[in-house]
């Protein structure tokens, strides 16, 4: 009986540690892909914000989540806001971008 016992306690004791290992799984993001998601942000504001064209820096917000990019902001035209999907679309390990840039047809 003894021997049931002891493997009973040693079932009931990785039940909480295979657990927290299973959680361990569910970060919103790793540190290498919230690196990249970071990394692909800058690069996308940096050429951004080289183009006067839509406006003053930081006019278009980026946001990136697991590689798709998420513009934001207002540019005069359509074209501006066309460009700037397109330059976030070129940029390295880019794989989406959602643009909700908005144009105020000024």
């Amino acid at each position: 009986m003894s021997g049931f016992k002891l493997i009973a306690a040693f079932a009931l004791a990785s039940i909480p540690a295979a657990i927290l290992a299973g959680c361990a799984d569910f970060k919103p993001c790793g540190s290498q892909s919230c690196t990249t998601d970071a990394n692909i942000t800058a690069d996308v504001e940096a050429q951004l914000n080289q183009m006067p064209d839509l406006g003053p820096p930081g006019s278009v917000r980026v946001q990136t989540r697991q590689r798709v990019v998420y513009l934001n902001g207002v540019v005069d035209v359509g074209r501006e806001k066309r460009t700037a999907e397109s330059v976030a679309l070129q940029t390295p390990g880019v794989v989406q971008v959602v643009n909700s840039v908005a144009v105020s047809h000024d």
